[in-house]
């Protein structure tokens, strides 16, 4: 009996394999993106796919231990994990091999990490990021920074009608720390809170029910919000924080006055290390995450602020990148025209022997142009020639 061969295209749940020209809009459009961030001065850095588990879910990496892929090292016998967030490598990288550079401190990075899991809007486990981080300086100024150069960023890709929704992941928490919610109340509280029930809201948040209301109804424009968040009392904690979110919007208003800018006070979602004004980026019409981030500690104490763009999502909610053009080089053709093609942005392709149909040859291979006796020759369907 003949056994069935595997499938040798099958790849596990969350992961696929980018074709062309998917696999070179996806970087070309990260290379845009870096190329904004390098321009305002953020240097790059390429921490390695894997680190020692000691080192890699150490301070603001253990908000990804859930979601990292575990492995021993052959060589060392020690467990070593498989990033699922590249913000943790860079904290590492600022703490330690850069302890000493001047502050603050701008770098950036682009790579791929792995997830344990997707999640049903998300299902994809490989995820490219490319992102900024801030370290070693905790301002508004800080905070409008990653908002206006990410917002640049998105600009340079066809994506200019965009919203970023700021956030204060610990108020709530700390509202609920102060009210003494504990227990089995606080997770309930917290779920109606995660899926904006009010019922729930009003049900589990006791003393806290009729702030934690006002500031859920809240949501929305920037002013609304903030307004919101002026009236209600939030306690001296609290207060600092929604004062500190109302400066953030100014300084981002004084550089960039049309850019739309929303606030959820009740939202959490995110990494656990964030822990001031964050933020979260989507398109007009669409629900997927384009980019996330916010305030976090570096290390063991040290203010840094960060933003990761996510360029899949980006992609699909951007207009569509057009192809490199390419060019059918016959055999024996020139090529320093094929150079100075080549210079202009075309992509050519050249011939490995003559062909009888350099025509039929080019469209064969994907190429919408020819090179014929020194002229660039667009290829022209049959019902158009008439052929």
């Amino acid at each position: 009996m003949t056994e069935d061969l595997p499938n040798l295209a099958l790849l596990p749940a969350g992961l696929r394999d980018l074709l062309p020209p998917d696999a070179e809009t996806e970087a070309s459009a990260v290379e845009a993106l870096m190329d904004v961030f390098a321009a305002h001065g953020y240097q790059r850095v390429k921490p390695p796919l894997l680190e020692f588990e000691a080192s890699l879910l150490a301070g603001s990496g253990a908000a990804v231990a859930e979601q990292t892929f575990r492995l021993m090292d052959p060589g060392s016998q020690r467990m070593m994990g498989l990033r699922a967030d590249t913000t943790p490598q860079v904290a590492r990288i600022a703490t330690t091999r850069l302890a000493n550079a001047p502050r603050p401190l701008r770098l950036s990075y682009a790579g791929q990490c792995l997830r344990v899991r997707g999640s049903q809007i998300a299902p994809d486990r490989q995820i490219a990021q490319a992102g900024i981080e801030l370290i070693g300086h905790d301002s508004p100024e800080a905070d409008a920074e990653i908002v206006l150069v990410a917002a640049e960023a998105l600009a340079a890709v066809g994506l200019n009608r965009i919203s970023f929704d700021l956030t204060l992941p610990m108020l709530t928490p700390t509202l609920m720390d102060e009210a003494g919610i504990v227990g089995a109340e606080r997770t309930a509280l917290a779920r109606a809170l995660d899926r904006k029930d009010a019922a729930g809201v009003a049900s589990h948040g006791g003393v806290l029910a009729p702030v934690l209301t006002e500031l859920l109804l809240a949501s929305g424009t920037a002013d609304r919000a903030l307004a919101t968040l002026r009236a209600v009392k939030l306690g001296a904690h609290g207060g600092a924080l929604a004062a500190r979110l109302a400066d953030a919007v100014a300084a981002i208003r004084a550089r960039d006055p049309a850019l739309l800018l929303t606030v959820d006070p009740v939202e959490f979602r995110g990494f656990r290390y964030e822990n001031g004004v964050s933020v979260s980026i989507f398109a007009p019409g669409k629900h997927e995450v384009l980019g996330r981030g916010g305030r976090y500690i570096c290390g063991e104490a040290e203010p840094a602020t960060g933003l990761t763009l996510y360029p899949d999502a980006i992609l699909r909610a951007a207009p569509k990148r057009e192809a490199r053009p390419r060019v059918f080089i016959p055999a024996g053709a020139s090529q320093a025209q094929a150079a100075a093609l080549r210079n202009e942005g075309y992509a050519t392709v050249a011939a490995l022997s003559a062909v009888p149909d350099e025509l039929a040859e080019a469209a064969r291979v994907g190429c919408t142009y020819v090179l014929r006796d020194g002229n660039l020759q667009p290829l022209v369907s049959k019902t158009h020639t008439g052929g």
